[in-house]
């Protein structure tokens, strides 16, 4: 995997060796940041990147201008090594870490973002209830975007939040819009 554009453009992203990771390809990664780029400026942004793996998306985004990511992986294997990265690519400033799985960090005091990834296993199954934490308990700015990666057997075309859904061979990119409070 390689960092598309930006400042650390062109640079590999190796892949943890644990065989827990399913990594983001360029083409999906080039659609998710495309649909980004056509609405937002990358600059002042906040962006948690959850289920973080190889740290690919955090990567690709604090490389177009995000002030800061954090990383939220159950295995601190994968955790060590976007550490390790963050320091090889000079950013260690701009990162923080937590090696809890996802459903035990969304129970904490929320902290809004701007932006939110997520790239579950397929087969997770508190997929719904994430995206309704998420959604409905603070994580996101009003007007700001959840950014699901997942496969055919879920389908949110139909989720009054979810206003994109693309497929990009095996993998489905449904983008999620927290409402302004009126």
């Amino acid at each position: 995997m390689r960092i598309i554009t930006g400042k650390l453009k062109g640079r590999t992203i190796p892949v943890p060796e644990t065989g827990e990771l399913r990594p983001t390809s360029d083409r999906t990664k080039e659609g998710i940041f495309g649909v980004i780029a056509a609405r937002w400026h990358f600059e002042g942004m906040r962006v948690l990147d959850l289920f973080a793996g190889s740290g690919n998306l955090g990567f690709e985004a604090i490389s177009r201008g995000v002030d800061h990511v954090h990383f939220v992986d159950r295995n601190p294997v994968h955790i060590r090594h976007i550490e390790q990265l963050s320091r090889k690519f000079d950013v260690d400033r701009q990162i923080s870490t937590s090696a809890v799985p996802v459903e035990r960090y969304l129970q904490q005091k929320p902290i809004p973002y701007q932006l939110i990834f997520s790239d579950p296993p397929y087969e997770y199954i508190y997929m719904q209830e994430m995206i309704d934490r998420i959604l409905d308990n603070g994580w996101l700015d009003p007007g700001c975007w959840f950014i699901l990666e997942h496969d055919k057997r879920h389908d949110f075309k139909d989720h009054s939040a979810c206003f994109f859904s693309k497929a990009y061979g095996r993998t489905i990119v449904s983008i999620f819009e927290r409402q302004p409070v009126d």
